[in-house]
């Protein structure tokens, strides 16, 4: 690697693309974009079905190879990994973008469109969206439009975003200052479980300088965004025991233990009102001296347009602004569930009640260390811990039992604020988009990309592409048009700025 070499080009950055990328050479750029979202949207790329991932990993193979790209699938575990390079010159750094192609679940019922995996074209109308014939596109394209489908954000939609943008560089024959390797995932959603080992076997064929990855969706205020990190993620399941069955409300209400009530105590010894952590030590190690408050406050987030928004009055108190929430590690009730309700409501003592925790990490925070502390801290309640369905035997030797399943751990990343990398990523899309980039320490959500700093040793950034109203992981996701010609622009101007040696 010339890392070296690399730094010193750093220092005399001249990024000079964008007069070389016009209004109609973008806009044509984005109307062939469009189709060919909607032929990769058209693929379902649910993890759970491997021939889903199959047909997508086929796509994959033909588009990117038609570009140029040597192509292969890296086996794993699971499902292969798509890899591809263009051919390598040892004089320049590489760089190495992650994306991924599978795609949430669905349930087809909540959706505004016939089919999730057909794009539906629709434009802004008040507060909802219109449905729109694609044949409206044909002499303009509007980018407030909107495309409706699952993945079109989260994320092929920045997939197809690069593929325009090294038709556009091969088009203009800007020579590229790098080599480019891309890594693309089909597990992501599924939490890219065989990623870490793989990074290992593959490490010679995914060495490279730095990591772009290109998930997740820009700040709010619409500016470039550079995020320099993600908390990482581990989970718990929390089961409590009552009865060995469900009884009759009127006949042991008041007598047999409820499991739910139990469940509900535990739970509030965990937190004060204010949403921080009671456990000793969770905060432990978080230290955020004035140069990192200097960073976090310069991020444009509206407070009260957040609380709007989610429609809440006051916010927690872990932090005392979003921001500096973002850099504890949270723990959080993500679901619970004990007998039933609503319509099939039934007058019972419950068998059991469960809860699942999520508890999202920042680098100073070990997963199985907060897991630990979560565990010690339930047992100091009184409750005998179990990793299985307690016996009879069981039951009767103890008054509060306790079921808890681990999940695995994701970690975080954060690189430094100043990484001479970072600089250049800064440099080019300031200039790329003649506005100030929004520089987010760390984001709230989770990349798998830990195993790739941790065994290549090299430092990474999120340049997210897509608007923050994208509905990922739910019903009616979509992607404004006009974010496919920001990402199309973004990645011609990282992979064309001008690296001149001092």
């Amino acid at each position: 690697m010339k890392r070296s070499i690399l730094f010193l080009f750093l220092l005399t950055i001249t990024a000079g693309f964008g007069q070389n990328l016009d209004s109609t050479t973008l806009k044509s750029s984005v109307a062939s974009a469009i189709q060919d979202l909607r032929d990769f949207v058209a693929l379902p790329s649910d993890a759970l079905n491997a021939d889903d991932i199959q047909d997508n990993l086929f796509w994959l193979k033909k588009q990117f190879g038609a570009r140029g790209f040597n192509t292969t699938e890296l086996d794993t575990e699971n499902h292969p990994l798509f890899f591809g390079a263009l051919p390598l010159d040892d004089d320049k750094p590489t760089v190495l973008f992650y994306m991924h192609f599978d795609g949430q679940s669905v349930d087809p019922s909540k959706w505004d469109q016939p089919s999730p995996y057909q794009v539906v074209l629709k434009k802004p109308n008040n507060s909802t969206f219109e449905t729109v014939s694609f044949n409206e596109l044909e002499d303009d394209i509007n980018y407030d439009w909107r495309l409706f489908g699952r993945a079109t954000a989260d994320d092929k939609g920045p997939i197809v975003m690069f593929l325009h943008a090294i038709d556009l560089l091969k088009k203009s024959e800007e020579e590229m200052p790098f080599n480019i390797k891309v890594i693309l995932d089909g597990e992501e959603e599924r939490g890219s479980k065989p990623l870490p080992n793989a990074v290992k076997v593959y490490r010679e064929l995914l060495e490279a300088d730095f990591l772009i990855i290109n998930d997740g969706p820009m700040h709010p205020s619409g500016k470039p965004t550079l995020i320099f990190g993600c908390r990482g993620i581990t989970s718990l399941t929390l089961t409590t025991h009552g009865p060995y069955k469900p009884q009759h409300s009127g006949h042991y209400g008041n007598y047999a233990p409820n499991p739910g009530f139990q469940l509900a105590q535990l739970l509030a010894t965990m937190k004060d009102a204010e949403g921080r952590v009671l456990i000793p030590g969770y905060y432990d190690g978080i230290a955020l001296d004035e140069n990192v408050q200097s960073v976090l406050k310069s991020v444009p987030d509206d407070a009260k347009a957040i609380s709007e928004k989610l429609q809440f009055k006051t916010a927690e108190k872990v932090g005392s602004f979003y921001q500096e929430a973002l850099q504890y590690p949270s723990l959080n009730i993500r679901g619970m569930g004990s007998g039933w309700i609503g319509n099939q409501v039934r007058t019972i003592v419950p068998e059991s009640a469960t809860a699942e925790l999520d508890l999202r990490l920042v680098p100073e925070t070990d997963g199985n260390r907060l897991k630990g502390l979560v565990k010690e801290h339930i047992k100091k309640q009184g409750f005998y811990v179990m990793d299985k369905i307690p016996s009879k035997e069981e039951r009767m030797a103890h008054d509060k039992i306790i079921t808890i399943k681990e999940g695995s751990v994701t970690d975080a990343f954060r690189t430094d604020l100043n990484n001479s990398y970072g600089a250049f990523l800064k440099k080019t899309l300031e200039t790329s988009f003649g506005k100030e980039v929004v520089q987010i320490r760390i984001m709230g959500g989770t990349v798998p990309i830990a195993p790739f700093i941790n065994e290549l040793k090299i430092p990474a950034f999120v340049v997210p592409m897509v608007n923050p109203d994208n509905n990922q992981h739910s019903p009616n996701e979509n992607l404004r048009i006009g974010q496919l010609a920001y990402g199309i622009q973004a990645f011609y101007g990282i992979l064309s700025s001008d690296l001149v040696r001092p």
